[in-house]
């Protein structure tokens, strides 16, 4: 198995109810932060909803790349019960919230925050003492 120990500043807690990670502000983060999602949803057998959870965390973690400087967090909330809802927030220390805007068929970018709307339960942003957190949720089927 693949080891994210070189990509990752810190890890909080994998094994228990929530999952959360420091990445720098890297390109690689990118990749890593979406691996750590797929495995640690994986180990808590939550296949179902782990490709769309990490589409989602990377385009979160793509804005915050292009946006901000410093670490992005990553935090996965495991959902309590059948049929629960798995929370995910990325953080950066910017503290501007993001703007969804329109992006024109020709745009390159411009469709993250687009994409989380439309496939996310609920999704927002709240203010952090260090910059802030876009969040999601994602329904778990049971």
């Amino acid at each position: 198995m693949y080891s994210l120990a070189r990509e990752v500043i810190g890890v909080i807690d994998t094994d228990g109810e929530f999952a959360e990670w420091t990445f720098p502000a890297d390109p690689g983060a990118v990749r890593t932060a979406r691996r750590a999602v797929r495995g640690r949803l994986h180990g808590w057998g939550l296949d179902s909803v782990s490709d769309i959870a990490a589409l989602l965390v990377s385009e979160l973690v793509t804005n915050a790349l292009r946006h901000a400087t410093g670490p992005i967090g990553v935090r996965l909330v495991r959902p309590a019960g059948v049929n629960g809802v798995l929370l995910v927030e990325v953080s950066d220390p910017l503290p501007d919230p993001p703007r969804e805007r329109v992006a024109r068929p020709e745009d390159e970018s411009g469709r993250g925050l687009q994409l989380v709307a439309s496939s996310a339960r609920r999704w927002g942003t709240r203010p952090g003492g260090a910059g802030k957190t876009v969040w999601f949720e994602l329904a778990v089927p049971g």
